[in-house]
């Protein structure tokens, strides 16, 4: 479990530092980087076509470069979803933030999706990456996102996340506190969407979140330097 936030930099390491609305463009993701980078974040979450601009500006930093996979929904077929994985891995990607098939899910299709997220995470571990499996808590029945996150579990995942942020809605106490225990202490936990103030990314964390995604990064920090300081 993540320690007592003590600290800006305690505080700024659970970040991975978002930017996924698809007009983005190359400048605001050069920001994006030089703002992880100029805050200690852990990461920096962009869509796969970014990956080498991020390898570029992040060289010789600490933080971790991170691709979503299958996003925002989740819906494409499992080949495509490896075939990107391992693309985003080989331009330089060392984190992968995937979507689950959602649809899959609620059918009962419990094989696939299995077998859907497997693929992946398997993608990413012989890449020497990270994988983290995304939910999307906010359109799942309690029963669902329990089930989700078995899978996610026994699929080998290292993280579960609670949302693309392009849904009905974003991270909630209550689905990091069932993400949590329902993946045990071995597993994170991250909560993404509508984290904005520092005062949110303490009660994830409190009710069990490892990692926050965010695009208020910067922000959140400043508080923090107000109220730890460094």
């Amino acid at each position: 479990m993540t320690k007592p936030l003590a600290s800006a930099r305690d505080v700024a390491a659970l970040i991975d530092h978002t930017l996924l609305k698809p007009e983005a463009t190359r400048h605001d993701v050069e920001r994006l980087c030089k703002e992880a980078i100029e805050n200690h974040f852990a990461s920096v979450c962009v869509n796969p076509v970014f990956v080498p601009l991020v390898r570029r500006v992040l060289n010789g930093s600490k933080v971790k470069n991170c691709a979503v996979i299958g996003f925002p929904f989740g819906a494409n077929l499992s080949e495509s979803k490896v075939n990107e994985a391992r693309a985003a891995l080989a331009a330089g990607a060392e984190e992968l933030d995937m979507v689950i098939h959602l649809g899959g899910l609620k059918a009962g299709d419990n094989e696939a999706v299995l077998a859907d997220i497997r693929g992946v995470v398997q993608a990413a571990h012989a890449g020497r990456a990270i994988c983290k499996v995304i939910i999307e808590t906010s359109l799942l029945s309690e029963e669902e996102k329990e089930r989700a996150c078995r899978m996610a579990c026994e699929a080998g995942a290292d993280f579960v996340k609670t949302s693309t942020g392009f849904s009905t809605g974003g991270a909630t106490l209550a689905d990091v506190a069932l993400m949590r225990r329902v993946v045990g202490p071995a597993v994170g936990v991250k909560a993404s969407g509508g984290v904005r103030t520092l005062d949110d990314l303490i009660k994830m964390v409190e009710a069990g979140a490892t990692r926050i995604g965010t695009s208020g990064g910067v922000k959140i920090v400043q508080e923090a330097l107000a109220r730890f300081g460094k």
